[in-house]
């Protein structure tokens, strides 16, 4: 069983001149959990100022229907993202950090060691609170600044995560700079160090085109968990030219016909995606919405 973790409404939404209404968000949301999606990052507890788009948590997560087999999970960066998220009932922290100290310097004013540190705290207290933690260790594949990223580097940031509380990794693609045999060989070392039963998720962007091919890969090594967002919409505002994510329903497409079963009604996350397009107006990446289910 393939889980998809869809980040539409957070990464999706972030990167976006548009800044789209509290209730439309809501709506999203719902639609996708009418098609079977369980996992979904739903908002995000950024400093407003920074990334507008994702200034509404608070009043979205109050607005969100209540179902207990649907997972809401939320974007934090810092300590004073957790304290607010600690005010909402959100299900799950996604606690992120750059493993480039090139990129965290850039965005973050620290360094990989010091964001570890400082978020090792942030996991422990959100741990603590009752909320599950999910780390999500972003440039794992590459760096904008500094090109490649020692895999020691992320593993050792992996480890910290997880010994603070973290009961899942996800590996971001950050710049979209990953190709298929280099995800093997990540995954095959995290799978070799920290054993099968590590819950490892992946999430790709689509920058180079090389998107469902990493998925592919992930899967072909043993990943079963992936993030992606509708009608491939997003990217990442503090990544040159990161444009665009994994797009659910191509993803979805991709498995239903290798025979993996996702959860989802392919159909309906279709509809959701053609909607998209007219909440956005203006054309959005995802192909299956072009060409249709065969």
């Amino acid at each position: 069983m393939i889980e998809i973790c869809e980040v539409g409404p957070r990464d999706g939404l972030q990167n976006e001149g548009k800044i789209v209404p509290s209730e439309t968000k809501v709506e999203l949301i719902t639609r996708l959990m009418d098609a079977g999606i369980r996992n979904i990052e739903a908002v995000s507890f950024v400093n407003p100022k920074v990334v507008p788009p994702m200034a509404d948590a608070e009043e979205v997560l109050k607005s969100l229907p209540k179902r207990e087999n649907v997972r809401y999970g939320g974007l934090v960066l810092s300590r004073s993202g957790l304290e607010r998220a600690l005010k909402t009932d959100v299900g799950f922290l996604h606690i992120v950090t750059a493993t480039s100290d090139s990129f965290n310097l850039r965005n973050a004013k620290r360094t990989v060691e010091q964001a570890v540190g400082e978020l090792s705290l942030v996991i422990k207290e959100g741990a603590a609170s009752g909320k599950g933690v999910a780390g999500v260790l972003g440039t794992a594949f590459g760096c904008p600044f500094e090109g490649e990223v020692p895999l020691e580097n992320v593993l050792k940031a992996a480890e910290k995560f997880l010994e603070a509380g973290c009961t899942e990794i996800t590996l971001a693609d950050t710049t979209g700079m990953a190709n298929p045999i280099q995800v093997q060989k990540v995954v095959n070392s995290f799978f070799d160090i920290f054993g099968k039963d590590l819950t490892l998720g992946l999430h790709f962007h689509n920058t180079r085109g090389l998107g469902l091919a990493n998925v592919l890969a992930g899967y072909q090594a043993g990943v079963r968990r992936f993030d992606s967002s509708i009608a491939g919409l997003g990217g990442c505002p503090f990544a040159p030219k990161a444009v665009g994510n994994v797009c659910t329903e191509d993803m979805i497409n991709m498995f239903h016909g290798m025979g993996e079963e996702t959860g989802a009604d392919l159909p309906s996350v279709l509809e959701t995606a053609k909607w998209m397009e007219t909440v956005m107006e203006r054309p959005l990446d995802g192909m299956l919405m072009k060409a249709g289910i065969a």
